[in-house]
């Protein structure tokens, strides 16, 4: 053999003994010189029995040695409702957990927590993260509001599949859902509803729900009014804007604050044709699929919904979406939404006093107007219906697109359409509508004292909070025989004797 080959040879020989018989790390035990990312882990609040979001603690070693923690538990124990993962291991009690000189661990913590008292509707349930033991124990509190809810969901073998409505490419939308058992036809303040499938109500039934009620959607729940059946809320004015004690309010199951504002966590109240005698009275819905689903019998004079001083937005697709139905709503706020914010398709009879229809959508791009009006299907354009009637009065169409109201129309049908006192946002030198007679704005017979576009001066339209300011061109522009009729406003300021447009009345933004 070639004597640099054999000098290469013996190097690598002993670079591989050496290697082999080196030591393994050593480490010196905590002293109580750990750094935490923060010194209490706040759960936020979750319902009785259903798990929460998993939360991150991150353990820093600040010091140049490789450490040992020999334990790491919960104060509780065993018996404690949290549970951990250190650095990918699950349990709840861990012994001899290292940490490199100046790196960290990942701490993961999650919790079930049970109410087993009855009298208690909500419960702070504390605990800790316990890191070495005395004298150099070092301490990360665990803090979670628990509250106790009413759980309603399919019994076994009464689960049913209904088809919800058809989407735009003819797809139907399919739902589990469950009827409503009679003592569950009343919904009371006293705790919260979570509904998981959507709760039917039963044929010739009501549901009632009582001011300051609560209720949460689980993914793909909500609820069906059918034929022959209703629902009534009863909301009432709050004392604080921003509390709604006596507002009733429908939102998704996740209380964490991080699903505050994310849309589309449940899917829609649907009422279905047939239904009858529905009201709606100070009622927020956010983050739906679709608000409401308003389905009604063609030609039908009966009115199928009033809804006032109501608040739908952020939803995934439609706030309200009506089908050749009968609505009536004042002092409604109809916000973001992925698509319009109020759809009518084939036709029907709707009247609007006092409405704030504004889509500042900004979860992605939206192709919709905010208000969409047609006597046709969206699925089937052979199919066609009368619009005997779409009447604004007082109301504002506006958006962060630059047109905010669609209008088709077929040949056949009757399509009749008035606006009178509004403020819509519409491009009027846009070449797709500039010479439809449908957007004809100095034609008196479907318009009439028409505020194209200008300053509205919304406190904060991409968080839905619509109210206007003193600077708003919205001012004084209402119609007072239609004030008249609705006389406060939706957080019940007087809009006598100068109304201004929309649910809201002017005020100062610092109150």
């Amino acid at each position: 053999m070639h004597l640099k080959t054999l000098f290469i040879l013996s190097a690598l020989f002993a670079l591989l003994c050496s290697t082999s018989c080196r030591k393994d790390f050593e480490y010196t035990e905590s002293s109580g010189r750990l750094s935490f990312s923060r010194d209490t882990v706040y759960l936020d609040t979750v319902f009785t029995n259903i798990g929460s979001s998993t939360y991150t603690l991150k353990v820093f070693n600040d010091t140049k040695k490789d450490i040992l923690i020999p334990n790491i538990s919960l104060k509780n124990g065993n018996e404690s409702y949290y549970r951990l993962n250190v650095d990918g291991v699950a349990g709840k009690e861990f012994t001899n957990i290292p940490i490199y000189a100046e790196d960290s661990l990942f701490v993961f913590v999650e919790t079930t927590i049970d109410i087993t008292d009855n009298s208690l509707n909500e419960l702070l349930y504390t605990d800790a993260i316990l890191f070495d033991k005395e004298p150099f124990q070092q301490t990360v509190e665990l803090v979670t509001l628990v509250k106790d809810a009413i759980f309603l969901y399919p019994q076994e073998n009464k689960e049913e599949s209904i088809v919800l409505y058809t989407d735009e490419n003819g797809n139907p939308i399919e739902i589990e859902g469950f009827e409503l058992a009679d003592i569950h036809l009343n919904f009371k303040n006293d705790k919260s509803y979570v509904i998981y499938g959507y709760a039917v109500i039963p044929k010739g039934k009501k549901l009632i729900i009582d001011p300051g009620t609560r209720v949460h959607f689980h993914q793909n729940s909500g609820i069906l009014v059918q034929d022959e059946s209703s629902l009534i809320i009863n909301g009432k004015l709050s004392s604080n804007d921003n509390e709604f004690e006596k507002e009733v309010i429908f939102e998704g199951d996740r209380l964490e604050p991080e699903f505050e504002n994310i849309p589309g966590q449940w899917g829609a109240i649907w009422i279905g044709a047939g239904s009858k005698d529905n009201t709606i009275n100070h009622l927020t819905i956010k983050n739906a699929e679709i608000g409401l689903y308003v389905e009604g019998q063609i030609n039908a004079p009966e009115e199928t919904l009033n809804i006032a001083n109501s608040r739908i937005f952020n939803s995934a697709k439609y706030n309200i979406w009506a089908s050749n139905t009968n609505i009536v709503a004042n002092n409604l706020v109809l916000g973001a939404a992925g698509n319009s914010s109020l759809k009518i398709e084939n036709g029907g009879t709707y009247s609007f006093s006092h409405a704030t229809i504004a889509n500042y959508w900004n979860k992605g791009f939206r192709f919709n107007a905010s208000v969409e009006i047609s006597n046709t299907s969206g699925t089937d354009e052979s199919e066609s219906f009368d619009l005997f009637l779409a009447d604004f009065k007082n109301c504002i169409i506006d958006g962060n697109s630059s047109n905010e109201i669609l209008l088709q129309k077929n040949d056949q049908n009757i399509f009749n359409y008035t606006f009178q006192n509004c403020f819509i946002k519409f491009n009027e030198n846009q070449s797709s509508t500039n010479e439809d007679v449908l957007y004809d704005f100095e034609n008196k017979e479907h318009y009439l004292n028409i505020t194209l576009n200008g300053k509205l001066d919304y406190f904060q339209p991409f968080m839905n909070d619509y109210r206007i300011g003193l600077d708003s061109e919205l001012i004084n522009k209402g119609d007072i025989n239609t004030a008249n009729n609705y006389p406060v406003d939706i957080l019940g300021t007087q809009r006598i004797p100068n109304p201004d447009l929309g649910a809201f009345q002017a005020k100062e933004k610092d109150q």
